[in-house]
Parts: structure tokens; sequence; C-alpha cells
């Protein structure tokens, strides 16, 4: 098939508003069998090439993956989904989002479809769920795709302010290694209290694609070494 022919199709396939979100790479390749990283074997060139770059640096919630899709011209304009369209959401959160999500609100700020991606967080959602919040859950906001853009971090934080949502917090910036001697070290307390953070979403200052067209992003955990 010509490179025009492939154009073309890619033009004529349908796009989905409201993809799942796309899985963020680990720093480092996993050995097979205990799944911790392989310190030093990068995941990919890319990372290689920006590991002296500064990144910035975003907590990483411990919590479940919402998307938030807004289809204002549809009958059923606000839906709650999961990380894939399969997965199914706990009562109790669906009931929060309901509250937090409205028409009236979604509407007075996006004019096209656009999905809210966050995760779902708080007492009963994951093991560590209640260290964020003891009594009752929330939703956090990390992105936002509008059409086939992803929105700045300054827009992020508009949105957010906005719907009177939370956003997940910047806690520094500084190189991969950097960010990978503070996480081997133990030190990263979370925003939300007295407890170790999950780890680190890393973003570079600016944002930068690979050859797929894909953002560049990465993440580490403290499990992960």
């Amino acid at each position: 098939m010509s490179q025009e022919a492939i154009e073309q199709t890619e033009e004529a396939r349908p796009q989905n508003p409201f993809p799942e979100y796309p899985k963020i790479q680990g720093i480092f390749k996993r050995d097979e069998k205990t799944h911790k990283f392989i310190e030093g074997e990068w995941a990919l060139p890319e990372f290689v090439y920006l590991k002296d770059n500064i990144w910035q640096w975003t907590e990483k919630i411990n919590g479940t993956n919402v998307r938030i899709c807004w289809e204002p011209f549809s009958a059923n304009q606000i839906s709650f989904l999961g990380r894939t369209d399969k997965a199914s959401l706990p009562p109790f959160l669906l009931a929060k989002l309901r509250q937090i999500f409205i028409v009236d609100k979604l509407m007075a700020i996006f004019r096209l479809p656009a999905c809210l991606y966050g995760e779902g967080f708080g007492n009963r959602i994951q093991g560590a769920g209640k260290n964020y919040i003891p009594d009752d859950v929330d939703f956090i906001l990390f992105d936002i795709r509008i059409g086939q853009w992803w929105l700045k971090r300054p827009d992020l934080e508009d949105i957010a302010a906005r719907l009177g949502i939370r956003i997940v917090p910047i806690v520094g910036q500084g190189t991969l290694i950097e960010a990978i001697n503070l996480i081997k070290a133990k030190k990263l307390k979370s925003v939300f209290g007295d407890f170790l953070a999950e780890g680190l979403v890393l973003w570079p200052m600016i944002e930068l694609r690979d050859r797929a067209g894909q953002r560049i992003v990465t993440k580490l955990k403290h499990k992960d070494f």
C-alpha cells in the first residue's frame, strides 16, 4: 500500500472522541520474573536522549482510572467510564461523580465533545485509598482531550478551578535521574498526608511525541525498585 493510500485510510477511519487513556510507559524495562525495573535498561530510546533534560513531576495517585465523557449534542450528554469500555465503576464512586459533574457546569465550559481523564480515589478504592480520604471518595483530574488535542497544564488548571475539582499536584521538576534517585530513596511523601506517595508521572517541559505520534510521558513507582 502506498503512503498516500495509508494516509487516506487513516483520514477515513472514524475517530473515537473518548478513547481509553494511552498506557504510560515505565522508565525502564522489567524483569520477566520479578516485574521490577532493570535499572539502566531504558524502556525507550527517547528516555535515554532526554534523561538529562528538565521534566515536570506530578504525583501519581493510587486510584482507579475514570473517564468523564461529555457529548453536548447527544441525548446522554455525560458518560462515566472506567479505564476500558468494559470496566465498571464502584457504585459509591459513580454516585459521587454524578454529584460533581452536571450538565450546566460542563456546558458552560465545553461546546464540543471532550473527555476528562482522572482518578477516582479515596476510601474503599485500592488498599491505600483511605490514606487520601478516610471517609469519602473524590475525582482528581490529570488530562483532558478535545478532539485530537490534549490540553496544556495551564488550561487543565483553569478548567479544574472552574469545575471546582482537584487536579494532580505538581511536586517538583528535574531530570529523570533525579526523579529515579528520589523514588529509590523512598523520600517522596504524598501531598495528601504523611504517607509515601505511589510515585511520579514525568512530563517533558515542552510536549514531545515519538515517531508514532504518541506523547512522551513516563512514570515511576516506589514498588518498581
